[in-house]
């Protein structure tokens, strides 16, 4: 197989939820003179936005994206080594997180994996996060978006919290607000002034592609 051709089968594997495949495909692509950046690009993003829209279609479930994002990670994992010190290009940087009171953190993990998989940098301050470690966070990784959770309706208050905080922090202008999670409708993410709701991690990766590449 040529070096575009394993390309295209890595990218398949991801899509098939095939493991075995996806590292013998990765280490032949490396063989044959692929880089890392070619493997993450034309084959873990791409097979990453197949299994985003058959997750949209309803052919694939939330079980596929996890499978599909974790087999992305593996590949990652088979490449550090050939990096050599460089950095991957990333096109945006992300700051996410639970908010206050909510331990609930599957959802967010998932949108995470998915972010990375998207070329971003995910900066991930975990679950049960106060407006304070968000602002912290905000000052300290000058992202371009800052990604909210929540899955019990007695949390959401603290995704206003967060923004408010921004505010007077002075950084509410410097980033894109998405949220999402169970408890979380358009019409409140509006209420509260976010930028953006992500009715599941696929169209979240989705709106924060678009506000960075405009695509």
């Amino acid at each position: 197989m040529s070096k575009d051709e394993l390309l295209n089968a890595i990218r398949d594997s991801i899509v098939n939820l095939d493991f075995d495949k996806s590292k013998e495909y990765t280490l032949k692509a490396l063989k044959a003179g692929a880089t890392p950046q070619e493997i993450i690009l034309k084959s873990i993003a791409e097979g990453m936005e197949i299994v985003g829209k058959k997750f949209e279609a309803s052919e694939y479930f939330l079980s596929e994206l996890i499978v599909a994002g974790e087999i992305g990670k593996e590949i990652t994992k088979i490449l550090e080594p050939y990096l050599k010190g460089e950095e991957i290009k990333k096109i945006g940087k992300v700051v996410i997180g639970t908010v206050r009171g909510d331990l609930h953190d599957i959802g967010k993990n998932i949108v995470a994996m998915m972010l990375e998989a998207a070329e971003f940098k995910v900066i991930d301050l975990g679950a049960d996060v106060p407006p304070e470690k968000f602002v912290e966070a905000v000052k300290r990784e000058k992202p371009d978006i800052v990604g909210m959770s929540a899955l019990l309706t007695v949390t959401m208050v603290e995704m206003k919290n967060v923004i408010d905080a921004l505010k007077e922090a002075g950084l509410r202008d410097k980033v894109k607000v998405i949220i999402g999670g169970a408890a979380v409708t358009e019409d409140y993410a509006k209420s509260i002034g976010a930028d953006g709701y992500g009715a599941n991690a696929v169209e979240g990766v989705r709106i924060c592609k678009q506000w960075i590449t405009g695509k």
